[in-house]
């Protein structure tokens, strides 16, 4: 029995501002040709993706990774994360 490997698309991730004292992390997202712009507002669990084209394939992935992230992240920072799809 073969196993079909899962298709992975790495997410590159750039932060471009953060307050924590307004309790807000701000960035840009690619995948392949797409590219985001996103808010995280962690104090209220909020994720607000723009363009909305694409933006249901990055947003779970991207809300996961900046919960797991949120400590280490700075702006200026280039990280990068994968998503078990093709995007």
């Amino acid at each position: 029995m073969s196993r079909k490997r899962l298709p992975e698309t790495t997410a590159y991730v750039r932060i471009t501002h953060q307050s924590w004292q307004n309790g807000r992390i701000e960035g840009e997202v690619r995948a392949n040709d797409y590219e985001w712009q996103f808010q995280w507002r962690f104090r209220q669990g909020e994720l607000v993706v723009e363009p909305s084209l694409g933006r249901a394939l990055i947003k779970d992935p991207l809300a996961r990774f900046l919960e797991r992230s949120d400590y280490q992240l700075e702006p200026g920072g280039d990280y990068s994360f994968t998503i078990r799809a093709d995007i």
